[in-house]
């Protein structure tokens, strides 16, 4: 068993190393670059899949009109987190691995209602990022197709608040 020490230790270690690679972003950005990303299908230095502040994180935005219960929105959650893993193992392994390295940073947020989740979609494709709309199957709470939760990322954090920085905590 680990000692306090050593588990604060193992802390102030992990967050040495975010803070190098968020550093590194930093010092290796091409002259010119500016904040928003190119698309994580395109290539790109790692100034590029960093952004500004050198942070990386997931966001999932939960509709609040439907009002789903917990376990509901636990699992359209893990759905919307999951295919958004699938998509930037694909797309873009390095960035994948820089974000599992950090901690995986995740935020569920809520947004009132369908027409906001599909507004937030759009200016979060718009910006290149990667998205996972959730549509719901229809077997337990909620209509068939209602779509439920949007997924924004694995990306810069300081290019997803773009779209997402005015919304409340879940």
């Amino acid at each position: 068993m680990l000692s306090e020490a050593e588990k604060h230790l193992g802390k102030l270690l992990v967050c040495g190393v975010c803070l190098g690679w968020g550093i590194r972003g930093r010092l290796h950005r091409k002259p010119g670059a500016g904040t928003t990303p190119e698309p994580s299908h395109s290539p790109g230095g790692e100034a590029d899949i960093m952004g500004e502040s050198g942070e990386l994180k997931l966001v999932l935005i939960v509709r609040n009109d439907l009002k789903m219960g917990k376990g509901k929105v636990a699992a359209q959650c893990s759905h919307a987190a999951v295919s958004a893993y699938k998509q930037v193992h694909k797309r873009d392994p390095e960035l994948l691995k820089q974000w599992e390295y950090c901690g995986q940073p995740k935020v569920v947020l809520k947004a009132p209602d369908e027409e906001t989740l599909v507004q937030l979609l759009a200016e979060a494709k718009r910006l290149g990022l990667t998205v996972s709309l959730i549509q719901d199957a229809g077997r337990t709470q909620i209509a068939p197709g209602s779509r439920t939760v949007l997924g924004i990322g694995p990306g810069p954090a300081d290019v997803i608040d773009k779209v997402s920085g005015h919304l409340k905590l879940f």
